[in-house]
């Protein structure tokens, strides 16, 4: 576990390496900032169309062999567009291309590697191991984001790349010597390891059906819709702090881009202090998820009425810390509730549901700060994050209130049990 995380470690910075200098080049390639977005379109399009088929593909093959694979094609996409870019034959098309690839990649990627490092870990410390994934995710962040300046500034846009590239390609390497704990040995079953009888349209029905049950398997937990419901409304009201803080900071409190830095860096901060309060969490719950997202969202009302930087700051700090205890539960709860063999699938399901809020989510909050400023946003997304929270659990509770079995009339007189010889009852 402590090799998987330092891979990471290197694969997270090298991650915010390029993304921060990714939609800067296609500015420079375009001039555009539409094309801007359509890249991030393109490259989160897979997500939401094949999520589900890939998720079900990992449940399907072997996990490191999987993550091996994937992290090592994620390298080589890194290391062409480096190469183009460098040789000043990186155009849209291209570009536009090699991010599909990076989205189709991507969805099987991300549960293969998410499962591989709960795989790692005794059961009971797998909520400890996805805090400690997300603090790791936090520093990476931080690392990745100051290093791409000064490679950028030194060696061109093309360092960023290669050194993503090289990030993956660690990470690769490290996969063929962790080993799982016991808990994880799977169980490869004949369906799983050999050719579907019958020839490539029995097979294509198989994979069909596969599907089918991930997204059958999570609309029937309940548990699992109360949490998609809880993320995605966080998700497209809050949680897009870069862009409405931005507009805070530098519209309503009249300070500049330094100092919405500076709020960037608390907030990030006060992430990794929510990783580690988070891993002592042993057994988090849905309903937990929900109380921190309602407090997060409080807690973003006030943001929205900060009267000053000092106060935001402030504030931006127990948010961040909310926030990530947040999304540590939320995660523990979706990949150890459901059946292992399920486990694929469901997180690809998820995959396909967060890609979809994350692409209604910019625009959503964009209309709503043209509509109502930034403090409105702010203040209106936090009531309606809090405001729907609160009308689920109050329904959750009333349907389990008329749902409970009514308590049986006593009879007038005991009646005596009686129990033979050779029998129980």
């Amino acid at each position: 576990m402590r090799w998987w995380s330092l891979a990471n470690l290197v694969s997270n910075a090298g991650t915010w390496m390029q993304l921060t200098v990714q939609n800067l080049l296609v500015l420079q390639i375009t001039g555009s900032a539409a094309a801007t977005g359509l890249s991030l379109a393109v490259q989160a399009g897979p997500g939401l169309l094949l999520g589900v088929a890939g998720g079900a593909m990992v449940d399907r093959w072997p996990r490191k062999t999987t993550a091996a694979v994937s992290q090592t094609v994620l390298g080589a996409v890194a290391f062409s567009t480096a190469a183009l870019l460098a040789f000043d034959m990186l155009d849209m098309p291209v570009l536009l291309a090699l991010a599909a690839v990076t989205g189709i990649v991507s969805t099987i990627d991300g549960p293969a590697t998410a499962l591989l490092g709960n795989d790692l870990v005794p059961a009971r410390d797998i909520p400890s191991a996805i805090a400690l994934g997300s603090m790791v995710h936090s520093a990476g962040r931080l690392i990745g984001t100051a290093l791409a300046a000064v490679a950028v500034g030194v060696f061109g846009t093309a360092a960023a790349y290669v050194a993503n590239g090289a990030s993956f390609l660690f990470v690769a390497a490290v996969i063929p010597f962790l080993r799982p704990a016991a808990h994880a040995a799977r169980k490869v079953t004949a369906q799983a390891t050999a050719p579907a009888a019958g020839g490539r349209k029995k097979a294509d029905d198989a994979s069909r059906a596969r599907n089918r049950e991930g997204l059958t398997y999570f609309m029937g937990r309940p548990r699992l819709m109360a949490l998609a419901a809880i993320t995605g409304l966080s998700s497209m009201f809050g949680r897009n702090y870069q862009l409405t803080l931005a507009v805070l900071v530098t519209g309503p409190l009249h300070a500049d881009e330094s100092d919405f830095g500076t709020i960037s860096t608390v907030l990030a901060v006060g992430g990794i202090a929510g990783a580690v309060i988070a891993g002592r969490m042993q057994n988090p719950s849905v309903r937990l998820v929900g109380a921190l997202a309602a407090a997060g969202a409080l807690l973003q009302v006030a943001a929205g009425l900060s009267p000053g930087l000092v106060v935001l700051a402030l504030l931006v700090i127990p948010m961040a810390v909310v926030e990530s205890v947040s999304d540590t539960a939320g995660a523990t709860v979706l990949q150890t509730d459901p059946l292992p063999e399920m486990r694929g699938r469901v997180l690809g399901v998820w995959r396909s549901a967060s890609t979809g809020w994350g692409l209604v989510g910019p625009p959503l909050l964009g209309l709503l700060l043209e509509i109502a400023g930034a403090r409105g946003a702010l203040v209106s997304g936090g009531l309606l994050i809090a405001g729907g929270i609160t009308v689920g659990a109050l329904y959750h509770r009333g349907r389990g209130r008329r749902g409970a079995p009514r308590p049986l009339a006593a009879p007038a007189a005991p009646v005596p049990l009686l129990l033979e010889a050779g029998r129980t009852a």
